[in-house]
């Protein structure tokens, strides 16, 4: 990735803010109905995957969005959910009273990230959570450093097409930016490649959100983030300042009176290939990466 990518990747945010939004997030009772759709449409791609994954990680799974989808994928895998320490006490949803997983005792075990073994999954699932982190590459080599070899990951995330009507209201009114930046999906890609991963795909689609009226629509939004942007406004706003927001927003009502908002879901998933020791003269090789290339090697030699 050249530098401008990488400067574009690594977006201004405050990690500060980031952490109060996604503790909020985290304490919720049920996920977002975006996110709960996403993981839906996440779910119907798993059956292009061959890979059937004996642990899968829920990463930064709280909302509790992906559980039944994964429990229907993969009914007979581990499934871990993977919390950030900082989200303490922890909170998880508890599955809904008519959810078969509170009856069945399936509800997933709850870990932190430093107690993820390295190598130990075959699916990262991480529905909705990448735009809430502060360096986005770094969230890649975690994923990376929990696959076991020819494990997977599959992921969504909000694209930089998301809430572009907010934006231009904002920028009309004067206002700092609602929210901070979002990835560009090829910026991902590239850092998805230098992460380690092995033939990423990514891809994207527009999902549109109507409300009835703008004080629903601030609603929804506050469900699902927050303002991290360093740039925001720094005190507190009035309410009368609120109205003023309140009624700029009935612009972007459509032709059936309803306010609407656009937003970029990002598509990806990419495997964790053996590793290539790199060939110079005198190579080393760690014990450890010769006898995983070896049983690869085993696994792809065809029979005789």
């Amino acid at each position: 990735m050249s530098d401008d990518a990488t400067d574009r990747a690594m977006r201004p945010v405050q990690a500060a803010a980031l952490s109060r939004i996604a503790r909020r997030l985290h304490r919720a009772g049920s996920p977002p109905w975006l996110h709960a759709e996403v993981a839906r449409r996440m779910g119907e791609r798993l059956a292009l995957i061959r890979v059937v994954p004996d642990e899968v990680i829920d990463w930064w799974g709280g909302d509790d969005a992906g559980t039944d989808v994964l429990h229907k994928a993969y009914p007979r895998a581990r499934l871990l959910r993977v919390v950030d320490p900082g989200w303490a006490p922890h909170r998880v949803a508890a599955a809904p009273w008519w959810s078969p997983r509170r009856w069945a005792g399936s509800a997933p075990e709850t870990i932190e990230t430093g107690a993820v073994r390295a190598g130990s999954a075959g699916l990262v699932w991480a529905n909705m959570m990448l735009h809430g982190v502060a360096d986005p590459a770094a969230e890649l080599r975690q994923w990376h450093r929990a696959l076991a070899v020819d494990g997977f990951v599959m992921f969504s995330t909000l694209g930089p097409g998301s809430l572009q009507g907010l934006r231009e209201l904002y920028a009309q009114h004067g206002w700092p930016s609602p929210h901070a930046a979002f990835v560009d999906m090829h910026d991902i890609g590239d850092m998805l490649v230098r992460a380690g991963f092995a033939d990423p795909v990514m891809d994207q689609e527009l999902i549109t959100l109507t409300w009835p009226d703008a004080g629903a629509l601030l609603a929804e939004l506050r469900t699902l983030g927050g303002n991290a942007d360093p740039r925001r406004y720094a005190g507190l706003r009035t309410p009368r300042w609120r109205q003023q927001l309140l009624e700029a927003l009935q612009g972007l009502r459509d032709e059936q009176g309803r306010v609407r908002l656009v937003f970029e879901v990002v598509y990806g998933h990419a495997f964790k290939a053996a590793p290539k020791p790199r060939i110079t003269t005198q190579t080393e090789v760690a014990l450890d990466d010769m006898r995983t290339m070896v049983r690869s090697s085993r696994r792809d030699t065809p029979p005789r």
